[in-house]
């Protein structure tokens, strides 16, 4: 709150700018104590075209700056990101809830894609062949796009936005966020930070808002592409209003990942790493294993030794250094993830440990790790995407009915395997079909320098966020066919 107990108010960055969006929007709340501490108002289409335009006429000269130069405001971005560490990270746990060392961890991540952005004078380097036909030369050069747009989701408000930030302004493109209007003072906060470092007047661009903003950007003329990351129906929605109008499209959706146990795992890592997986940011993130499809010989077992460790997990306000889980985002989320374990309970479902039970804070949307077992594959609770703390086990009777479980999903975001047998991982590389595969690692999380993947339900486009992907959607290749009779 200010002095005057007026509620902190989120602002659209435009033409180098800070200014008020034209319509209103909601309050932004405190998940940990539920308390209002500041407001968001949307943008209108014609804030976002103000935006879209600062930005396009900032592309002009942005895209002949010498890539060196455009590089210098890139590199103190991402020195001013780490003195800026702890203060993003704690102003994160205030309106998202997760645990302050996942918001150090995920801050972090997202520094990572500043760092590889960095490297785009090697990896916008294209192709050049001597005499590829009689007495010519070809070759092929990355240029810029233009404005470029990301639309991004509430469970990772300052990484996802670096997914795409440092790899548009680097390759020479001009950047218009759009983030969610759940927690819009970390990304608020970024693009201050991209500000201070030196870009200049509209090359990042900032605007706040709902699906009006969303469409907007998406039927631009002036964009030239969209990065989203969200649930699957908004993705799907994302790719095809923005294709239809002719646009690059990256629209990662969401996910039901699943972690296999085989028998000839060690049940010390699996159970670690599956709770860990199940329930860090609360559930709420696409990498997520919310299924855990375990041999019939160690179910039980790794069953007990599961639930004795999620009861375990320490959930609280994620500003408390010894805080495991944080709350769920909304009061809403939270009773729908209630809802959704009082409809798998009353379906049949055998409860192993209800968090609904579980020791909380008062105040917040606290709700604690939820495991259910003997799912059958063929359950709402084991195909459908909750985005919460619960956690289903499925009993299968070997690795084969293992891989046709995974299989099955209409998701394909990751999958994680633990095991100690080298054939069943070389198996599992070949044939699980999702995008993002670990052996013995819980979360299937991929390093800045190689892609995120996704497929199935879980991604809608060609080319990924980050890595050699990013620079490919953000830039498009020219070809050069040169003949010189004289020479």
């Amino acid at each position: 709150m200010t002095d005057d107990n007026k509620p902190v108010q989120a602002r659209n960055f435009v033409g180098g700018a800070w200014t008020t969006p034209s319509a209103e929007g909601r309050p932004v709340e405190n998940p940990a104590t539920g308390e209002e501490f500041g407001e968001v108002r949307f943008s209108t289409e014609s804030d976002v075209d103000d935006a879209v335009s600062a930005a396009a006429e900032a592309f002009e000269s942005w895209r002949r700056t010498p890539i060196e130069d455009r590089l210098q405001p890139l590199f103190r971005y991402k020195q001013l990101l780490e003195e800026h560490q702890d203060e993003l990270a704690r102003e994160l746990v205030r309106e998202h809830g997760k645990a302050l060392s996942e918001a150090r961890g995920e801050i972090r991540r997202g520094i990572e894609n500043v760092e590889v952005a960095c490297g785009a004078p090697t990896m916008m380097q294209a192709g050049h062949l001597q005499h590829a036909a009689p007495d010519i030369d070809e070759t092929a050069v990355r240029k810029p796009l233009g404005v470029f747009a990301a639309i991004t989701p509430f469970n990772f408000p300052a990484m996802i936005p670096l997914w795409f930030l440092p790899y548009a302004v680097a390759t020479g493109n001009t950047f218009v966020l759009k983030p969610s209007e759940r927690n819009p003072f970390t990304p608020t906060k970024l693009v201050e930070l991209a500000h201070e470092a030196g870009f200049p007047e509209g090359v990042v661009s900032l605007v706040h808002g709902d699906k009006t903003a969303v469409d907007a950007l998406c039927s631009h003329p002036d964009v030239a592409g969209i990065s989203f990351v969200g649930s699957t129906p908004i993705a799907r929605h994302v790719y095809e209003t923005a294709a239809s109008h002719g646009k690059r499209v990256q629209a990662q959706g969401g996910a039901k990942n699943h972690v296999v146990v085989t028998a000839n795992a060690d049940l010390d890592t699996a159970v670690e790493g599956t709770v860990g997986s199940a329930f860090a940011n609360t559930g709420q993130r696409c990498l997520a294993n919310p299924v855990a499809v375990v041999e019939d010989g160690i179910y039980d077992e790794f069953a007990e030794r599961l639930v004795e460790r999620a009861g375990e997990v320490v959930v609280g306000d994620g500003l408390d250094e010894e805080t495991e889980m944080g709350p769920l985002t909304t009061g809403a989320h939270r009773e729908s993830i209630i809802d959704a374990i009082d409809a798998a309970t009353e379906s049949g479902a055998t409860l192993l440990l209800d968090g609904r039970e579980a020791e909380v804070p008062d105040g917040g949307h606290f709700l604690g790790p939820t495991v259910f077992g003997d799912v059958s594959p063929d359950s709402t609770l084991a195909r459908d995407e909750l985005f919460g703390p619960v956690l289903a086990l499925v009993r299968v009777a070997d690795f084969d009915e293992a891989l046709s479980v995974v299989n099955a999903s209409e998701f394909g975001n990751a999958a994680s395997l633990f095991t100690t047998s080298g054939g069943e991982a070389q198996r599992f590389r070949h044939e699980a079909d999702a995008g993002n595969l670990g052996v013995n690692v819980g979360t299937a999380a991929p390093m800045a320098f190689f892609h995120f993947g996704g497929a199935k339900a879980s991604f809608f486009g060609d080319l990924h966020a980050q890595g050699d992907d990013a620079i490919r959607f953000y830039t498009d290749e020219t070809v050069y066919i040169e003949r010189w009779p004289d020479a």
